[in-house]
């Protein structure tokens, strides 16, 4: 049996698989995010490890003690920073924290040639410009910096003693030559670090170190190997089989992401798009990644008082789609793809005297819809062919959700069996990878299909005029304009 762990923003989620690939056992325990000033997400890094303890022992024990490998996912660009005794310096600064606009300018100056090796703009999210905010604000913190991890990796550092991470979740810090699978000095320089600052690299599939004997024994395993695992959607996509030149997924967690697995690097900066190693050996993948997802349903349930997302989507299936004028815009936490803008926030447009919480329930899901189909648009003007997607994450339980993303996006979705695990379920298979070998394409394959949903014309029809409005909207709300 293997273990996968995935790190995430709201929470920690432990799967086992066995040998057939079948989930055996899960655990989940929650996160909270602080926001102390506007545009900043931090997360006490010791919170990650006390939710990866309490998610694993909610394993059943007799399933924990027949573990023959742990993989670790996680969310990615988290900026975790070590002091000499391993130590946090101050709470990780997370993906979606907006505070580094300006390093961002900043070192795109400094690199020109930054895109090239990094296949990517330099955005807030990522966790180079948070670290020369760091420098430039808390000098006192940065001098003592011995080590930068990722999220994952500081768990990692804690079960086996290893400064390890994998190049997929390595790939969003903007220090990777992502081309070349590995660190690039140049970038790093900019920053003012070096690579003994960073931790060694490996594959997804390969193994950075074995559990410590007090970690197996709190989690109550024998001292197993540990992958390097990937970032959460590059794991993700290991877990639903999408790991060939062209298989293509959407993730509806807090985020959205829309991911497409490439044979080659094949950046597309300029429209937001990330390019990224994949978390298995010789592939890449692309990606447009939408800050704000299935953390809007959230966000709208607890405005309007529904008891939570099924309510909400109770309430937005009695409104129908298309129901009202109502547009949403859902920037909550700024957005990445296609417009690189941290600052702008969510909105409400064209309410009136008829609005109620059924429509605007119903915007909101229209909304998010609306952006990820920005996101497909500019993929496929990046020579990407997309005709259907894979669906993982909480989001993926909505059926009535998801004939409206497919409308708007105008692509099948596909909804798997278990596609809720998510990125857990990948890291557990990169751990059966790393200890058993064999084909990735034969280990990693996509579950069964529960359903599909395809565009219907007369939905995309009815949606046509607010998509339109939806576009035309964004110029109007940001801080940019």
């Amino acid at each position: 049996m293997f273990l996968g762990i995935d790190i995430g923003t709201s929470g920690v989620k432990a799967v086992v698989l066995d040998q057939a690939g079948s989930v055996v056992g899960q655990g989940t325990a929650a996160l909270t995010v602080q926001r102390p000033h506007p545009l900043w997400s931090e997360q006490d890094p010791d919170a990650w490890w006390r939710a990866t303890t309490a998610a694993v022992q909610a394993i059943d024990p007799a399933v924990r003690r027949s573990v023959r490998g742990v993989g670790l996912a996680g969310q990615m660009h988290g900026a975790t920073l070590l002091d000499a005794d391993d130590r946090p310096l101050r709470p990780a600064i997370l993906w979606n924290d907006g505070r580094s606009f300006a390093e961002c300018e900043a070192m795109e100056r400094a690199v020109p040639t930054l895109r090239t090796i990094a296949g990517n703009i330099a955005m807030p999210g990522f966790t180079a410009p948070k670290l020369i905010w760091v420098r430039d604000h808390e000098p006192e913190v940065f001098a003592r910096i011995a080590t930068v991890l990722l999220p994952k990796d500081y768990v990692r550092l804690l079960m086996t003693g290893d400064k390890a991470s994998d190049l997929s979740d390595s790939a969003g810090t903007l220090w990777l030559d992502v081309a070349a699978r590995s660190w690039s000095d140049e970038l790093l320089a900019a920053c003012g670090l070096t690579q003994a600052q960073m931790p060694v690299l490996y594959e997804g599939s390969q193994i950075t170190g074995t559990l410590s004997a007090e970690v197996a024994e709190l989690w109550g395993m024998p001292q197993v190997p540990v992958a390097a695992g990937g970032g959460d959607n590059a794991a993700g996509a290991v877990g639903v089989g999408v790991v060939a030149d062209g298989d293509a997924l959407l993730s509806l967690g807090t985020s959205g992401v829309i991911f497409v697995a490439t044979r080659e690097f094949r950046p597309n900066a300029d429209s937001a798009v990330h390019a990224f190693c994949h978390a298995l050996p010789g592939m890449w993948h692309q990606m447009s990644v939408h800050l704000s997802a299935a953390s809007c349903i959230d966000w709208v349930a607890r405005i309007t008082g529904a008891s939570g997302p099924a309510e909400l989507f109770a309430r937005a299936e009695a409104a129908g789609p298309a129901s009202g004028p109502e547009l949403f815009l859902p920037y909550l936490s700024g957005e990445r793809t296609p417009h690189n803008d941290a600052e702008v926030r969510g909105a409400f447009l064209r309410l009136d005297n008829d609005t109620d919480a059924g429509r605007l329930s119903q915007a909101v899901l229209e909304g998010v819809a609306f952006a990820l189909a920005d996101g497909v648009d500019v993929l496929r003007e990046a020579g990407t062919t997309i005709d259907r997607l894979a669906v993982i994450g909480g989001g993926a339980r909505s059926r009535y959700w998801g004939e409206t993303l497919a409308a708007a996006m105008e692509v099948e979705l596909v909804y798997l069996q278990g596609g809720e695990v998510g990125p857990a379920l990948g890291a557990a298979r990169l751990a059966q990878l790393a200890v058993d070998g064999g084909d990735p394409a034969t280990v990693c394959v996509a579950p069964p299909v529960s359903h599909r949903i395809a565009p219907d014309p007369a939905l995309v029809s009815a949606l046509a005029e607010k998509k339109a409005a939806f576009r035309q909207a964004y110029p109007r709300i940001t801080p940019k304009a």
